[in-house]
């Protein structure tokens, strides 16, 4: 007649015939039976017991990439003594490779005179730069890129202090939009938001769908041209720079600049 022999006599059995080591065996006392098993010809133990898990909260993972992206100086305010002024300055960047960075200027005048009550008044500016870009032979044909140089020194020639804050459209891939498209829109968002940390801004990467929700751009209409339309509202004076439909991505840079500044609003009150 069969006998059922259980697992720990099989062990103590290979133990005296030298077919188990006393380390496994101690491994396996102390894993317990439902928690190891023996592989044939291999003496491996595969444990099932779960490791613990150390729980993140999603705010705390978008915090720490946001920190990745942020200068490591302090923010510094420029004070221009000489016109007894503070200026704020808040960049937008559409990072096509026909894309823009747009610039918002917010310039505090403090005016004191002999009393002792002093008044304020502030001035606001704005300005567009189209993304530097080159021609570059790419197999057979010739294709746009971006121009790292040039983009490094349209960024100094902004002249803006250390921790300036930068606000990107987020790079989101469509299904539609092919291999190129992809690469050349990782390329792009990639190549810029190195330059940015690297030049010392403070890089806030926008999900397109925010900021365009922002400004209700979200109509039957082509959504280049109510991107247009919608800057030169909320911009009158740069409207000779957005007359062209390939204008777009200076409107774009416009809006998602002028998205961040009300941000940057909203939380410092």
């Amino acid at each position: 007649m069969r006998k059922n022999i259980d697992a720990q006599t099989l062990i103590c059995a290979m133990l005296r015939l030298g077919f188990a080591s006393p380390k496994f065996y101690r491994a396996y006392s102390c894993c317990g039976s439902s928690e190891a098993e023996v592989k044939k010809g291999g003496g491996r133990r595969r444990s099932s017991s779960s490791s613990s898990k150390v729980v993140v909260s999603d705010s705390e993972l978008k915090q720490n990439w946001l920190s990745s992206l942020s200068c490591p100086l302090p923010l510094m305010t420029r004070h221009l003594e000489e016109h007894n002024t503070t200026s704020e300055l808040v960049i937008g960047i559409d990072p096509d490779v026909s894309g823009a960075l747009a610039l918002l200027k917010t310039t505090h005048h403090h005016n004191s005179s002999s009393s002792s009550s002093s008044s304020s008044s502030s001035s606001f500016s704005a300005q567009v730069f189209d993304t530097p870009h080159l021609q570059v032979l790419v197999g057979k044909r010739v294709r746009k890129r971006l121009d790292a140089k040039s983009m490094v020194q349209l960024l100094r020639n902004l002249d803006a202090p250390p921790g300036t804050s930068a606000f990107i459209e987020q790079s989101i891939p469509f299904p539609q939009d092919g291999k190129l498209g992809w690469w050349c829109g990782g390329f792009g968002y990639g190549l810029w938001i190195g330059i940015l940390v690297a030049s010392g801004f403070t890089v806030v990467p926008v999900p397109s769908s925010i900021w365009k929700s922002h400004f209700e751009l979200c109509g039957s209409r082509s959504l280049k041209d109510e991107s247009r339309n919608a800057a030169c509202s909320l911009f009158p004076s740069m409207a000779s720079l957005l007359k062209r439909k390939k204008d777009h991505g200076r409107a774009d840079a416009l809006l998602i600049a002028a998205y961040g500044k009300s941000r940057q609003t909203k939380s410092e009150t």
